[in-house]
């Protein structure tokens, strides 16, 4: 009851009972208020999902592409990079789920909670109006009951001033007197009418105005303070709400966060680095020291390479009209002859056998060759053994089948597995000769090469396969173009000087004198063009300039289209390195114009823009 009691006091009924305006005003701003915190929760949802809607494109702008080297030879850097954008991912769907959950838990309650209390708010204020009015009525019937009584007591008073003025007065006759008397009881019986209805207008307005204040107006009051706490106690409601939505994701947050810091973890720089040796490691051994030349002592090697050169400057100035960039655009198609079908490359754009590839490069990529092949024949040998087993149970038993279905699709599968294994063994012998090679190559690590005024650096081993032999298997290798170089260079090179190599044009067929070789020579030309120019002609204006270059390290000729030089010297750049290993070069000495070709790790290029 004293619980009761202490309620009673605070209600806004009783504290309250003459604010009604200011109680209405209130409570308007409270549901306002919570409308615009609906407002709030709706832009925070937006917020969440345009930040999930950034993290997945943030994710998918940062995605590694794939390569199949990649794979091979991920880096632990890499890899867990990828896991940190996977856990983004999972991020981005946890804020995606906040929006969701703030627009349909919180968001949805809040506008439905305002529209009730409106609604509530409305019905109260109109009955605290209507108890308002009703009252106002009452007090204004009261006011002219009280206006009607005074305005009969005071005639009722001069009523009687003048009945006692005129029974006073000798002069008056008695009708006169009797007149006054009258008038002076109808007065005063009007008055004490007016009276009587103003005690009662005020018995009634006070019983009604004791029954607005005390009872009516502050029911409508509580109802308005029920509903201004029922809008606090939901706004309480739903900002616990907001924050328990948060807690719902943030165990799997907070495993994503883990995910990112195992990610990082699992980086190890060490292994990173054995994979960028496995990656790039050559197999060649770094270049041995440069010998000391004793410019006094004779040397025997200086005639015959003099005449060498010779005979290769007089062969290069005989045929070197039709070697323009236009028709020289790619080697490969001059050296058809020596480097077999020129699409036998692989998907990668690497030669079937990968012989343009470092030595361990190469045996790395004939081992995973040889793996596939195996899984390949491995995978056809199950398939074949099916359909024989297939075709026995058809003969055992020709009602379940008939054994010729399966005859043509047998012998598809052998005529298969047969071309799979000797490809096998192709490869395998392939990788037997590379892990049996013996003699280590010896080039330059890389050149530098400078394009358009910027340092860049690659690998060559052209130099390596023109320099060097080629150990065979017995076995012919069209695509191995740097052996059958080698060879045919070296031959062209003797026959040059017994005269014996010379063709119709003057020209040379080594696959290292491309300058050597006519245009009369090029494909589709045909021997004796009519299209040549005359000798004294200047055939260098077609051929210009692409660079200059300089020389990194001496080279001796020792081919047929190949020159010497000597370290320093600068040269001008007539056609880039096309894949061989070799870049062609001009020159002015005192015995004129020279071409020919260089190693390319022999020199540093400058191109012009």
């Amino acid at each position: 009851m004293a619980a009761q009691e202490i309620d009673n006091s605070t209600t806004w009924g009783k504290e309250l009972w003459d604010q009604f305006d200011n109680i209405a005003t209130h409570t308007q701003k409270g549901i306002d208020f919570i409308e615009r915190f609906g407002g709030f929760i709706r832009d925070r949802s937006a917020i969440e999902v345009e930040y999930a809607l950034k993290l997945r494109r943030l994710v998918k702008n940062y995605q590694p592409k794939k390569s199949k080297e990649d794979e091979e030879n991920e880096f632990s850097s890499l890899i867990a990079f990828k896991n940190v954008l996977k856990e983004v991912a999972d991020l981005a769907g946890q804020r995606e789920v906040v929006a969701e959950n703030l627009q349909n838990q919180v968001l949805q309650g809040i506008l439905l909670l305002a529209k009730n209390l409106r609604e509530e708010r409305k019905k109260a204020l109109n009955q605290g109006a209507s108890l308002t009015q009703s009252l106002h009525t009452q007090i204004g019937t009261l006011d002219r009951a009280k206006r009607s009584y005074e305005k009969a007591f005071r005639e009722a008073e001069k009523a009687i001033e003048s009945y006692h003025k005129a029974d006073a007065d000798f002069h008056l006759s008695r009708a006169d007197v009797e007149k006054q008397r009258v008038n002076m009881n109808i007065r005063n019986s009007q008055s004490e009418d007016a009276k009587s209805e103003y005690a009662n207008q005020l018995q009634i307005t006070n019983k009604q105005q004791q029954q607005h204040y005390q009872i009516a107006l502050p029911e409508v009051f509580n109802r308005l303070q029920e509903l201004d706490e029922k809008r606090t106690r939901g706004m309480k409601e739903f900002i616990k709400r907001s924050a328990d939505v948060e807690y719902e994701v943030s165990p799997i947050i907070a495993h994503c966060l883990e995910g990112i810091v195992k990610a990082a973890d699992s980086i190890n720089e060490k292994d990173d680095s054995m994979i960028v040796i496995e990656k790039y490691q050559s197999g060649f051994q770094p270049p041995g020291d440069i010998p000391f030349e004793d410019l006094s002592k004779p040397d025997p090697d200086a005639a015959n390479n003099s005449q060498t050169h010779n005979s290769s400057t007089g062969l290069n100035h005989m045929t070197g009209k039709g070697t323009t960039k236009d028709k020289l655009k790619k080697r490969v198609g001059i050296f058809g002859i020596f480097t077999g079908n020129k699409n036998n490359l692989s998907t990668d754009g690497l030669k079937e056998d990968f012989s343009d590839l470092p030595p361990t490069q190469r045996r790395k990529k004939l081992t995973a060759k040889v793996q596939e092949l195996q899984q390949k024949v491995a995978q056809e040998q199950a398939a074949s053994d099916g359909l024989m087993k297939m075709k026995g149970v058809y003969e055992a038993n020709s009602m379940l089948g008939d054994p010729r279905t399966v005859e043509e699709q047998l012998n598809e599968s052998v005529n298969r597995l047969d071309r799979l294994r000797h490809e096998l063994l192709r490869y395998q012998k392939l990788l037997e000769q590379a892990n049996n090679q013996s003699f280590i190559q010896h080039s330059p690590q890389s050149n530098r090469v400078i394009q358009n005024g910027q340092r860049s650096s690659r690998h060559s081993n052209g130099s390596s396969n023109h320099e060097n032999s080629h150990e065979d298997n017995g076995e012919d290798h069209p695509d191995d173009a740097g052996s059958l170089s080698r060879s045919a260079s070296e031959s062209s090179v003797q026959q040059a000087q017994n005269g014996l190599n010379i063709n119709n044009n003057g020209s040379s067929a080594s696959p290292e004198s491309g300058l050597g070789t006519s245009h009369t020579s090029l494909p589709g030309s045909g021997q004796g063009s009519t299209n040549e120019q005359p000798m004294n002609e200047e055939f260098y204006e077609a051929d210009t300039p692409l660079g200059t270059c300089r020389a990194l390290y001496p080279f001796d000729a020792t081919s047929e289209g190949s020159i010497p030089m000597s370290e320093g010297e600068e040269l001008q750049v007539i056609e880039v390195d096309q894949g061989d290993g070799w870049t062609r070069v001009r020159r002015f000495s005192s015995k004129g114009w020279e071409e020919g070709f260089v190693p390319t790790s022999y020199i540093e290029c400058t191109l012009y823009a």
